[in-house]
């Protein structure tokens, strides 16, 4: 990753099941044991990425606001993810 950017993968203005699909293939080109950041919103990406992810049986490492003051779904989180 970029020392510069915050994440590996921004969704933020794509919907579900494509946020899932981008998802999926970022960490399909990273090799095991790497961490991938990515950037989402909206009610059904913060819920069904992470659960996607973990399915497919990668870890999620962490899901926060991308800023601590707007923790509300319309915001950008950041979804760290370790790929197994």
């Amino acid at each position: 990753m970029n020392e510069n950017a915050k994440y590996d993968l921004d969704i933020t203005s794509d919907v579900c099941p494509i946020t899932f699909v981008k998802t999926k293939l970022m960490l399909e080109k990273k090799p095991a044991g790497a961490v991938v950041k990515v950037r989402l919103k909206g009610i059904e990406p913060l819920d069904n990425v992470p659960r996607s992810v973990i399915a497919h049986g990668h870890d999620v490492m962490s899901l926060v606001p991308e800023d601590p003051g707007k923790s509300d779904h319309s915001f950008p989180h950041i979804l760290t993810i370790k790929r197994t």
